[in-house]
């Protein structure tokens, strides 16, 4: 389903999407586990690795390949926390659904990156070529700002993180864009000349941004960091606030540091 209509679509339907999927109803989970929903690479690693770190913690991840069940299932309660986004995509993602979420602190950054099968260069994007990028609206405008910075394609002044086609000045290279599920964006590269890819999910097809990208956003300055959010009310919780110092920790900042070659990095 495309992510603009699913975004877009009821909250209760998707409220039992996210429920059907995600397994136990919030009434009968356990009240002295800390559920947490994340993206499988590299949050749920983050989230396995901190869990070493505070055993008695009784931390449970579930993993999710969309960016939508999670915020629902957090705002049901299935979930006591969620992983996996910046704030650009939970303030767009709260204007559109009826959900009441709040970051609790930033963890990580992923420069999103731009990546193919059939050319070796950006200076090597044919007159033409098919562009796949996300559907949704913040990292849209996140890959379309990278396209701009390589001088793919020139957008309007104060385009900002939500530019869109329509914002495009100039696109000397006709290039043909499409906006795709995040999701499905590595499994494009076979049919597109360049897909734009967020962070996880380019780790969780096997590529490793610092090598195979033929280009990444700057980390410097970067406001897309990925944050622990939770239902508004929630924020002061004591499993929470503990599971935010240890996702801070020099020991967690060390492994991402370790373990990602650059891919992601420590938020602070």
């Amino acid at each position: 389903m495309n992510r603009r209509a699913l975004v877009a679509a009821p909250l209760a339907l998707l409220a039992g999407l996210a429920l059907a999927a995600c397994g136990t109803p919030a009434a009968d989970k356990p009240t002295d586990v800390l559920v947490v929903g994340a993206s499988s690479a590299p949050h749920a690693q983050i989230l396995a690795e901190a869990a070493k770190l505070v055993p008695d913690l009784k931390l449970q991840v579930k993993e999710f390949d969309d960016y939508v069940q999670p915020n629902l299932a957090t705002e049901s309660g299935e979930l006591d926390a969620n992983y996996f986004q910046h704030q650009a995509y939970l303030d767009d993602f709260a204007a559109s659904n009826p959900v009441h979420l709040t970051a609790v602190a930033p963890v990580h950054i992923e420069p999103l990156g731009a990546y193919s099968k059939k050319v070796k260069s950006i200076a090597e994007v044919p007159q033409g070529a098919d562009v796949a990028i996300p559907a949704d609206a913040t990292n849209g405008g996140r890959a379309l700002a990278l396209l701009a910075v390589q001088g793919l394609i020139t957008l309007k002044e104060g385009a900002g993180v939500k530019a869109t086609e329509r914002d495009i000045a100039a696109n000397p290279k006709q290039l043909k864009i499409t906006a795709l599920e995040a999701a499905q964006l590595p499994r494009s590269l076979d049919d597109v000349d360049l897909a734009v890819i967020n962070g996880n999910f380019a780790l969780q097809a096997g590529l490793k941004p610092a090598v195979d990208a033929l280009a990444l956003e700057a980390a410097k300055d970067n406001p897309y960091a990925n944050l622990l959010v939770v239902k508004q009310g929630h924020e002061n919780d004591p499993r929470i606030q503990r599971l935010a110092q240890v996702l801070a920790s020099p020991e967690i900042k060390k492994f991402i540091e370790s373990t990602y070659d650059g891919a992601v990095i420590p938020a602070s």
